[in-house]
């Protein structure tokens, strides 16, 4: 494979997104293998304050215009398509956000390539590209190998790390000249969640509930046991939509990204999404019934239980051990 591979930098305030690093990283050991051009497209405003750290890219591409600023998922799509043109590139890789999952069919509709979601990992193999993708939540991985290793792929976020993306190198920025559809849709204005009692990005500890919890009464449990360990309760996001605990709680890719030292989860899957919040723990505790749930591939410790029926020994198990001489 000669032809080029594509990355879309993706950014939001004025600063590049962590996942789009991830994305970055695994572009270029890709296009290492291929010996492929590596190709960052920031499409923005102003181009230049994104670039930095952009240096593994062969190239970044800077399509600037004011309705860049913060484009909608078809804009995007049509943008990246005139780039693929462009560039006579075949590979795309999008960060796996709201972003990247809305323009990928939309991408692969109008350019006829392939659309892979959820990717995990993505490695070249005998010079065609193997893919690892997750379905039902990271139940089951399955591998894709993609014809002719021209594609579109979205990887999850937080699946790989962000540091090996990043770079001192100065790029090589060029600016492109693109067409910019009219959008269907129109940003408007960032709605962001008022400050809550307890800012759950600052907690050494966190008892976080998910939909094991089972009702809303039962978040006093999480909170009595939050209290002894002198944390704080968080939540997963099936949580909050159900309003038993407001947005300042929630941790994940829509919520809030934690590290705190100890993050005991408490009837949480482990989707990639809330995996995206709370992977740098430095301990990770999980109770769920579902012995395959995916939050066990990641957590130091586990348990295969309910947790309505760990939760009153584990108050006292704790409080034995604060009051023990």
């Amino acid at each position: 494979m000669n032809s080029g591979i594509l990355v879309l930098v993706e950014h939001l305030k004025g600063a590049v997104a962590d996942v789009s690093f991830e994305v970055l990283g695994a572009g270029r050991k890709l296009a290492d293998a291929l010996q492929a051009r590596l190709y960052a497209a920031v499409l923005a405003r102003d181009a230049a304050p994104l670039t930095a750290g952009l240096g593994l890219a062969d190239a970044v591409l800077a399509a600037e215009d004011s309705a860049l600023e913060a484009p909608s998922p078809e804009v995007v799509a049509a943008v990246l398509s005139q780039l693929l043109a462009q560039q006579q590139a075949a590979l795309v890789l999008l960060p796996g956000s709201n972003m990247g999952i809305g323009a990928g069919p939309t991408l692969s509709a109008a350019t006829g390539l392939p659309f892979v979601n959820f990717c995990k990992e993505v490695k070249a193999l005998d010079g065609q590209v193997v893919i690892t993708t997750q379905l039902f939540g990271g139940k089951i991985l399955a591998e894709v190998l993609l014809a002719g290793a021209g594609g579109i792929l979205s990887l999850v976020a937080g699946a790989l790390p962000a540091e090996a993306g990043r770079s001192d190198r100065a790029p090589v920025v060029r600016k492109v000249s693109v067409t910019i559809p009219p959008p269907q849709v129109v940003f408007k204005r960032l709605l962001e969640p008022a400050a809550g009692d307890v800012d759950i990005t600052k907690q050494d500890v966190l008892v976080s509930v998910g939909r094991g919890i089972q009702n809303q009464d039962n978040i006093a449990l999480a909170e009595q046991v939050a209290a002894l360990l002198n944390g704080a309760v968080s939540a997963s996001r099936p949580v909050v939509d159900q309003g038993w605990l407001p947005l300042t709680r929630q941790v994940g890719k829509s919520g809030m990204t934690v590290a705190p030292k100890l993050y005991l989860a408490l009837g949480i899957s482990g989707a990639p999404e809330h995996w995206e919040g709370m992977k740098n723990a430095q301990m990770i505790i999980a109770v769920n019934t579902d012995p395959q749930a995916p939050i066990f591939g990641f957590a130091h410790y586990g348990a295969a239980l309910d947790v309505l029926d760990l939760i009153e020994p584990l108050k006292a198990a704790i409080e034995a051990r604060k009051s023990a001489p």
